[in-house]
């Protein structure tokens, strides 16, 4: 069972229900795709459940009590005034030992900080706000029992896109796989925060994540399992290359039906 957040003219929701996925949901704000969505079911032959939600906030109360494998949160983090709080609001709708898929644009930054697109310095786009940096992007994912397993990434310098990507911070496309732990005790300041916190509670529910059944969820091969350190991984790792063979790519065109 897959969750896909922000799904525009739905390619993603597309992959899960090629992947084999048994129920698929697709969200965004609201209708603007929901005419393209329908033409892509249709020739795309896929079938897949469709849903406004209005702001992504509180996930687990608009969608109610709900269980998905995997959840999918791609291209949403910096476009909302509150990131921490939009992954709040939907975890507690992945099973126990679940996936989710969290990519954004991030500052590569040793510091656990986050960028302001004021002046639009970042991106001309009007819904841009916020770029976190690797290092806080990795301790807010464990702060909500999210454990990065394995991660992708593409610096912002390799782009050839007609959008503006590049400013004064380095930056860059993160993709990071996660898998739902138990807890969150990395420190003793996150132990005690996430028990006790007012907003750790109030945004989320933690007693809805304690009951989801235990997901039989597996990366490709097995895949990693172990934890990972972002930063450290993205350091040490290459970065995704440019994609020159079109197979290696994933494009949505109607016009390819005649």
């Amino acid at each position: 069972a897959c969750l896909d957040m922000g799904s525009m003219e739905g390619l993603i929701p597309v992959l899960m229900c090629r992947g084999g996925a048994r129920q698929v949901l697709a969200t965004d704000f609201a209708d603007l795709c929901a005419a393209k969505i329908e033409a892509v079911k249709h020739y795309y032959r896929v079938d897949f459940e469709y849903k406004n939600t209005g702001l992504m906030y509180g996930l687990h109360a608009k969608l109610g009590r709900r269980s998905f494998d995997l959840i999918n949160c791609s291209g949403l983090l910096y476009h909302v005034f509150s990131p921490i709080a939009v992954l709040a609001g939907v975890r507690p709708l992945l099973k126990r030992n679940g996936l989710m898929i969290v990519t954004t644009n991030v500052v590569l930054d040793d510091r656990y900080v986050m960028e302001f697109n004021n002046a639009g310095r970042i991106q001309d786009e009007i819904e841009t706000y916020w770029y976190i940096s690797v290092p806080l992007l990795d301790y807010l994912l464990r702060y909500l029992r999210l454990v990065p397993v394995d991660v992708l990434f593409w610096p912002h310098t390799d782009s050839f896109s007609a959008i503006r990507y590049i400013f004064d911070q380095p930056s860059a496309n993160l993709s990071v796989l996660c898998r739902a732990t138990d807890n969150a005790n990395d420190d003793e300041w996150m132990g005690r925060s996430s028990r006790a916190a007012w907003e750790y509670q109030g945004h989320s529910d933690w007693k809805l994540a304690d009951r989801q059944p235990v997901s039989a969820i597996r990366y490709k091969d097995n895949g990693p399992r172990e934890r990972i350190d972002l930063w450290e991984a993205v350091r040490t790792r290459e970065p995704v290359p440019a994609v020159s063979p079109e197979q290696d790519s994933h494009t949505l065109r109607l016009s390819a039906f005649s």
